[in-house]
């Protein structure tokens, strides 16, 4: 039944009280004493020990095992008595046998103390939230040793408290994890672990001093995801200073079909939204045109200071008049000309064009069909949609992406974009030359690279110029060596998740102890 009960003499089992109860005894054996080694079958006593095993068949089982205590006769040992115990079933003070001590850490380590305790209980082992979080931080951590490759990075514990992560890159196993993130710590931890060749990290000043003090010897290298990111941001913040030339990438409409009678044109102040603004527009410049200040016009008119304000700097009417936003495509656009054939055939029932787009192929609902002939009804045309300016995030993203990976969508924002934007254009070229050192693993073009971000007059890049020059060894080694940080943000990514799992309550000895145990029992058993 249990393989590790072969050890000891099975006298009896039965079940009571819904659980399995098994009676058994040593075997007259000769043992060990746990101080010298010496080997002992004298017997002082006896005494029964009650051990909690792992269940069989949905029940818990107890085992009363009844055990002797030895005299050790070795003439040099201090120790007279001692208690045998028996290999894979009993270990001192402790009232589980090793395999369901096993099995409460590895719930500890998957689930931590709520979800372990409901696993457990399933497992007729019945066990608080606190009782598996206190055997998991029993469990002893394995000894690693001192890394070639060590990766160095941060995360966020919870606001703005952070914490370090070290991870041996060679075996892709977290190693030590502690609150903070300064010089000091890390230092003194590479000064306890000499040996440590390369240090892959980002580039925070605070890891490079605290390496440069711990182990001066070590290659640093600032890893290529960073830098590309450090540059992604940068683009991000130029696209964003010229969002006025942003609309440029979107292409001209098609120019509308003028109607041959003027008369048949809607007139644009004939809806209650611009008639509101035109009568406003005129109100607001009859006061404040006299001389009177935006205060006392505010006061005079019973409205908001912000509210006159906008109106008395505003040139015309239709400047205040709140323009809606471009709509965006629907798929109801493919059919769209033909409700409009249909609607000049004379069929004007929202209910069968619904019915017969839907035989073509439409799987929207009713009412987005009864909007869009809206329109038709007042005489005017189908709104048709509008491409939206691109954001500048977005246009980051499309200078970053390689040429060969965009969108032929994307190329074509771009070039519209470059010919009215000399800056973003400038900002692409120089994107791609980095873009085409990391590919080559070449970093003799660096120097050049960065003159020419100097002399670029953008800011953005003005700065990530000076960064890397503070930076630039660990910048070459970053381009040119295969190292990179690679396994630390996929530690990081594993310790977000177990620091979830605990609803983020968990304190940081918690934290490191599940992060390290989760790693090697991922490793034992992918």
């Amino acid at each position: 039944m249990s393989p590790h009960l072969d050890a000891v003499r099975v006298e009896r089992v039965w079940v009571t009280g819904g659980a399995v109860r098994i009676a058994a005894c040593t075997r007259e054996s000769t043992v060990a004493c746990p101080d010298c080694g010496h080997g002992s079958a004298r017997v002082h006593s006896r005494y029964c020990r009650t051990l909690a095993d792992v269940a069989v068949g949905g029940r818990p089982v107890l085992i009363g095992l009844s055990v002797r205590r030895l005299f050790c006769d070795s003439p040099g040992c201090g120790r007279r008595t001692f208690a045998e115990q028996v290999e894979g079933l009993t270990v001192r003070y402790r009232r589980r046998s090793p395999l369901l001590q096993h099995l409460v850490e590895m719930a500890g380590v998957l689930l931590a103390g709520r979800g372990g305790a409901r696993l457990l209980q399933i497992l007729q082992v019945p066990l608080s939230r606190t009782s598996v979080l206190f055997h998991l931080m029993r469990v002893t951590l394995p000894s690693a040793a001192t890394p070639r490759v060590l990766g160095v990075d941060d995360f966020s514990l919870y606001a703005d408290v952070y914490g370090t992560l070290l991870v041996d890159a060679d075996t892709r196993l977290p190693i030590e994890l502690w609150a903070g993130r300064d010089a000091g710590q890390l230092a003194a931890w590479l000064r306890t672990h000499p040996g440590v060749e390369v240090v892959c990290r980002d580039g925070s000043l605070v890891y490079r001093q605290g390496i440069t003090d711990g182990a001066p010897d070590a290659v640093q290298v600032s890893d290529r995801f960073h830098l590309w990111q450090g540059l992604s941001r940068r683009v991000s913040d130029i696209a964003a200073a010229h969002h006025g030339c942003l609309p440029a990438a979107v292409p001209p409409p098609e120019p509308a079909v003028s109607s041959a009678n003027p008369a048949e044109l809607p007139d644009e102040a004939d809806t209650p939204a611009r008639r509101h603004a035109k009568r406003l527009f005129e109100t607001v410049h009859a006061v404040t045109d006299t001389g009177r200040s935006l205060h006392a016009a505010a006061r005079e008119l019973g409205l908001n200071r912000r509210t006159v304000g906008k109106y008395a700097r505003a040139a015309t009417w239709q400047e205040c008049v709140r323009r809606s936003p471009p709509r965006r495509p629907t798929s109801l656009d493919p059919y769209l000309d033909y409700l409009r054939q249909r609607w000049e055939e004379g069929e004007h029932t929202a209910t069968v064009l619904h019915q017969e787009i839907v035989a073509k192929g439409y799987l929207g609902h009713y009412q987005r069909v009864k909007t869009a002939i809206a329109p038709l009804r007042r005489g005017l045309p189908i709104d048709t949609p509008r491409e939206r300016p691109p954001s500048p995030r977005q246009v980051a993203r499309w200078i970053t992406t390689a040429p060969s990976r965009r969108s032929l969508h994307a190329a074509d924002a771009l070039q519209r974009l470059f010919q009215h934007c000399p800056e973003l254009d400038r900002t692409h070229d120089l994107v791609r030359q980095f873009a085409a050192m990391l590919d080559a693993r070449d970093a003799a073009p660096l120097p050049g690279w960065l003159e020419q971000l100097a002399a670029a007059r953008l800011p953005p890049l003005a700065s990530l110029a000076n960064a890397i020059n503070e930076d630039q060894p660990a910048v070459v080694q970053g381009i040119t060596t295969p190292f990179s940080s690679g396994v630390n943000e996929g530690r990081i990514t594993d310790l977000k998740l177990q620091k979830r799992i605990m609803a983020g309550r968990a304190g940081v000895p918690l934290l490191r102890q599940r992060v390290i145990l989760m790693a090697l029992l991922r490793r034992r058993y992918p």
